[in-house]
């Protein structure tokens, strides 16, 4: 009976250092694009007013959770009775994100719509406020799912070869780093003017250390977010190109001299741009209808 149950334990650890190695390689995998994931995040869930950047955020957050629940079970029926679909999933999915960097450029040169009616000094009211913040949360979490099932995927991928078990472990683990870590993250760079501003009125002297510290936090905050909207423009196409370059196989093999970062960017660019000349030209058709 003892032996039995020390048996067991010894089972669950040996299980256990198992998950933990497999965990380290399937998350050093997925390190680029959590990274790429971070970009983008952080610049989807800022703009939003100082007492607001919090609940959005974890607004957000909450999809991203229901969006690997959403995911990981589908990912391992497909991976064992349809692994052909995965690619399919995935194809779309780059080509969403291939388009959404390829409007930000266009937007960027061709500002849309809203931007003129900044020239208009209406304020907007609390209605058209919390219309904005759910179109942005929706926006988000629709990226955060195609993210996702790379995320997924790429984990998936480097487990194939192990039980059920350690599958489930390994992706399951990899998708809650990813969503703890990256919006964890985000919350600490939206939230560095407020940190900057406590640092600030934390005493009364002035140019104190922390005086100092504080004003370095308050005016580096809008040079990162600006930063990171280049930076989340770029992941966008760089996460898209990949897929493509990825799983596709003519694409794969197609600049072998160029470096691949430079490839899958072009790739990406190259989709985003047709993609989007289609759903513009697409909607000027309906809208004309």
């Amino acid at each position: 009976m003892a032996s039995g149950f020390f048996a067991i334990l010894d089972d669950i650890a040996a299980l256990l250092d198992d998950v933990a190695a497999l965990s380290k390689i399937a998350t050093k995998k997925t390190a680029g694009i959590l990274g790429d994931d971070l970009a983008v995040n952080a610049e989807k869930a800022s703009g939003f007013v100082s007492d607001r950047e919090l609940p959005v955020l974890w607004a957000i957050t909450k999809g991203s959770f229901l969006n690997k629940l959403i995911i990981l079970p589908i990912a391992f029926l497909l991976s064992a009775f349809l692994p052909i679909a995965v690619t399919i999933i995935l194809v779309l999915g780059g080509i969403y994100l291939a388009y959404e960097g390829a409007e930000k450029i266009y937007e960027f040169f061709v500002p849309h719509e809203k931007v003129h009616l900044a020239a208009n000094l209406k304020v907007p009211t609390k209605e058209e406020i919390l219309a904005l913040e759910k179109e942005k949360i929706k926006s988000a979490i629709v990226t955060d799912f195609i993210l996702s099932i790379e995320i997924v995927i790429i984990a998936l991928g480097t487990v194939l070869t192990e039980s059920l078990t350690n599958q489930i472990a390994v992706v399951s683990f990899v998708a809650l780093v990813a969503t703890v870590g990256v919006y964890g993250i985000v919350a600490l760079i939206i939230r560095m003017d407020e940190f900057g501003a406590r640092l600030i009125n934390i005493n009364e002297r002035d140019n104190s250390i922390s005086d100092t510290i504080g004003r370095f936090f308050v005016n580096a905050l809008p040079m990162v977010i600006k930063a990171l909207s280049v930076i989340g423009t770029i992941a966008l196409l760089l996460v898209a190109g990949g897929i493509f370059v990825h799983n596709i196989p003519f694409l794969h093999h197609l600049f072998p001299s160029i470096p691949s970062i430079i490839t899958e960017f072009l790739v990406g660019l190259a989709f985003g741009i047709v993609a989007l000349f289609l759903f513009k030209g697409a909607q000027k058709l309906f809208s004309k209808k």
